[in-house]
């Protein structure tokens, strides 16, 4: 029985590699996956999933129009897909996860998402609002703050590295510009407006 799985956390916690890795089970046993990316993604280029530690695959775009069921009917329907797997998540849209459910429901296949939860203002994001309701099976992807304690929010940094929480909720960007912390951690660099001084805690 095929089911839907959210696998979330802050960011660097290694969802790109986890996606990678399973992938690479199912297609070790034959088996065929679909892999997608958000087309708004391209920080390590377009049409391919990318880790960190240097694991890479190709990949399929999508954007806020991408009709995810028909596409994955169709090739389905051409060659049959045996799961697939999305990464950054948090930028589908809530058709797109209604759409990812019919996938599992109707057609029979498990949809692997990987994604953020939280944006850096501590909001969800809109894919992720959607998963966390609908979803078969929620998995927490963990990382840590410099502290030691579980990461579960995200700080934005400015041009000179200073933490905010105004403006766009999508803005592209890897280790130069968001930092995973703890909660406590979180609430000081925005209060003091600074990393500094808590970054030796």
């Amino acid at each position: 029985m095929a089911q839907l799985y959210f696998y979330y956390s802050a960011m660097n916690a290694g969802k790109s590699t986890a996606l990678l890795q399973s992938s690479y089970n199912y297609q070790e046993r034959g088996m065929r996956t679909l892999v997608y990316t958000a087309e708004i993604d391209n920080r390590f280029g377009s049409g391919k999933v990318s880790s960190r530690i240097g694991l890479s695959s190709p990949a399929k775009l999508y954007s806020g129009t991408t009709q995810l069921f028909n596409e994955i009917r169709d090739e389905h329907q051409q060659d049959a897909v045996h799961c697939v797997l999305v990464d950054e998540c948090q930028f589908l849209t809530r058709d797109q996860v209604l759409a990812l459910s019919d996938v599992v429901d109707e057609l029979d296949i498990p949809v692997l998402c990987y994604g953020l939860r939280t944006d850096f203002r501590g909001e969800l994001f809109g894919g992720s609002q959607y998963l966390l309701a609908w979803s078969d099976k929620l998995v927490e992807l963990k990382t840590i703050c410099f502290c030691g304690r579980k990461a579960s929010m995200v700080l934005r940094l400015d041009q000179e590295g200073r933490p905010y929480n105004q403006g766009e909720q999508v803005v592209i960007g890897g280790n130069e510009r968001y930092v995973s912390v703890c909660r406590k951690h979180y609430k000081e660099a925005l209060q003091n407006g600074s990393l500094q001084g808590i970054q030796s805690v």
